[in-house]
C-alpha cells in the first residue's frame, strides 16, 4: 500500500491543502466580520496562519494519510464560531448565515480561477512547442507524483511552480465542490438554509443530524467519490477548455 508513496508530492499537495483550507475559513471569518459579527475575528481566526485552523484529525492525520495511501482523501479544519444574534439586520438571520457559508467555497472558486491563471502562464515561461502545451498543463494538473515532471528537464523552479499550482487549482475546485454538498455541517447546508421557505425549516433542521450521518458513511465507505466524481468530471472539462482557449491549443 505504502510502496509508491512520493514524499515530494505529499509535501507539495500538503501545502497546497493547507494554504487553500486557511483561506476557506479566513473568508468565513471575514464574511462574519463584514456582517458585523467580530466573534471568530477575536478569537483570532481572521488570519491565514494555518495553525489557528487546523484540526488534528481533518488537517492532519486524514489528509496525510489519504496522500500516503492514495486513496481519495478529505481535508477539513476547526470550523469558525460565528453568533447569529451579532450579525447586521440589514439581512435576516438566516440570509446572514447564507453568506457566511458561501464565502468559504466562493473563495475556494476564486483561487482556483486565480491558480489556473498563473498555471497558465507557467507553462507559457516553460515555453513548449506549442503543440504540447496542452500536455505540458494536463501533466501539471494531474501528474500522480511530482518526479514524472523531472523527467521534462524545465529546472527545479518552474518544475515546483507547475506542481503546486497545479495542485492548488485542483484541491481548491475539490474543496468547493465538496463542500456545496447540502450535507450536515458543510456549508452547502447553511446556504440551502437561507433560501429554504420558512415552512420547511423544521424539517430541515431536524434532518441535519441525519444528513451529517449520511455525510460520513459516504466518505467511509468511498461512495461520496462516486456523488461528485460525475461533477468533478465535468469541471475539469471546462478548465480543460479555458486553458485550451488561453493556450491557443
Amino acid at each position: 500500500m505504502f510502496d509508491s508513496i512520493s514524499i515530494p508530492t505529499i509535501l507539495v499537495s500538503y501545502v497546497a491543502l493547507l494554504f487553500s483550507l486557511s483561506v476557506h475559513e479566513a473568508s468565513h471569518a471575514t464574511a462574519a466580520y463584514w456582517l458585523e459579527d467580530d466573534t471568530a475575528a477575536r478569537l483570532g481566526r481572521m488570519t491565514l496562519n494555518p495553525l489557528a485552523h487546523m484540526d488534528l484529525l481533518g488537517t492532519f492525520v486524514f489528509p496525510l494519510l489519504g496522500m500516503a495511501t492514495g486513496f481519495p482523501f478529505i481535508g477539513w479544519a476547526k470550523p469558525v464560531p460565528v453568533d447569529p444574534r451579532n450579525l447586521t439586520r440589514r439581512f435576516t438571520q438566516r440570509g446572514g448565515m447564507a453568506i457566511v457559508s458561501a464565502a468559504g467555497p466562493a473563495s475556494n472558486v476564486a483561487l482556483a480561477a486565480l491558480f489556473l491563471g498563473v498555471l497558465v502562464v507557467l507553462v507559457k515561461v516553460a515555453a513548449p512547442p506549442q503543440a504540447l502545451e496542452m500536455k505540458l498543463f494536463a501533466y501539471a494538473l494531474f501528474a500522480r507524483k511530482v518526479e514524472s515532471l523531472h523527467a521534462l528537464e524545465l529546472g527545479s523552479a518552474l518544475t515546483l511552480g507547475l506542481a503546486l499550482t497545479g495542485r492548488l487549482v485542483l484541491i481548491n475546485l475539490g474543496l468547493a465542490l465538496f463542500n456545496l454538498l447540502p450535507l450536515g455541517p458543510l456549508d452547502g447546508s447553511g446556504i440551502l438554509r437561507g433560501m429554504l421557505p420558512w415552512r420547511w425549516l423544521p424539517k430541515y433542521d431536524r434532518a441535519q443530524p441525519w444528513m451529517g450521518g449520511a455525510l460520513i458513511v459516504l466518505a467511509l465507505t468511498g461512495l461520496l467519490g462516486y456523488v461528485i466524481g460525475p461533477v468533478f468530471g465535468v469541471i475539469l472539462m471546462g478548465v480543460e477548455a479555458i486553458a485550451r482557449l488561453f493556450l491557443g491549443a
